[in-house]
């Protein structure tokens, strides 16, 4: 896992806005970076576009698209999400697939909310049917990432690497992949097995921590590489064995992070990945 490799992921350094991220990349010989989609609009997206292509950075990823089990599933918000990818020349687009319908990300159930899990499944199932030939047209590979099962209720449906295979895997592998990120799946005794299956399919490779104890807000409980309990190797050489070749995006959400200098955490951030990833 060459340093080659490496990517920032921009929600690690939130503070940073688009332009300082773009130059905080080339100030640290960082060679490629994961854009979310909230700075992509704040910059705008032909600006954006060109500000990455200028710094000679490759997009590792959009993030994200998705939340597919609403009543209406954010069709054209999704696709507006695959030409954003498409015109940034994103490696993918990442998929959060969304909760229960009525269970809005970080709040509480709406009245009325839908219990039906199986049903947000398929609402899921469905919606990715009318979304992946869209990407395919435009050259944009689907990411799915499952999540934590601790965000099974309000943010992602989808828990395991095996969940999101089982989806994936009725599409082209360069249509439809999959996000492997160590705070999610880490956990999972089926994990390293799932990523082996997953070969050819490992859209993307995002690595964090995961603290104990976790924060009030769950959401901030990743960590910098080494801070917390992950054991990086067995799932780096697994993800490696599997045939991944792409960016190694470091992404992390952690307020005592956000609130560093962003050029210390970006310098902490490279020494982890030289000792734990690379």
């Amino acid at each position: 896992m060459s340093p080659a490799r490496l990517s920032l992921n921009q929600w690690t350094t939130r503070r940073w806005s688009m332009r300082e991220a773009v130059d905080g990349c080339v100030r640290h010989g960082i060679p490629a970076i994961g854009l979310w989609r909230e700075a992509v609009a704040e910059q705008g997206l032909a600006a954006t576009a060109k500000l990455v292509t200028d710094a000679g950075l490759r997009v590792s990823s959009l993030c994200r698209g998705g939340f597919l089990t609403g009543p209406g599933p954010a069709l054209k918000d999704n696709r507006a999400a695959i030409d954003e990818a498409a015109a940034l020349d994103a490696a993918c687009l990442v998929l959060v697939v969304g909760g229960l319908p009525g269970v809005s990300p970080g709040g509480a159930p709406r009245p009325g909310f839908s219990r039906d899990l199986a049903e947000a499944r398929i609402r899921v199932a469905d919606a990715l049917a009318l979304l992946a030939p869209y990407a395919a047209e435009r050259g944009v590979r689907l990411a799915l990432e499952p999540l934590h099962p601790m965000y099974c209720a309000d943010r992602a449906v989808l828990s395991t690497l095996g969940q999101a295979l089982d989806l994936a895997e009725g599409y082209p592998a360069e249509q439809v992949g999959v996000v492997v990120d160590t705070f999610h799946l880490w956990w999972d005794p089926q994990v390293l097995t799932q990523i082996a299956r997953a070969a050819g399919r490992i859209a993307s490779y995002q690595v964090s921590d995961f603290l104990v104890p976790l924060p009030a807000d769950t959401l901030l409980g990743r960590g910098m590489m080494g801070d917390g309990v992950i054991d990086f190797g067995p799932l780096t050489a697994a993800v490696d064995a599997a045939g991944y070749r792409g960016d190694i995006e470091v992404e992390i959400f952690n307020a005592d992070i956000w609130a560093t200098d962003p050029d210390e955490v970006v310098a902490t951030m490279k020494r982890r990945f030289a000792t734990l990833i690379g």
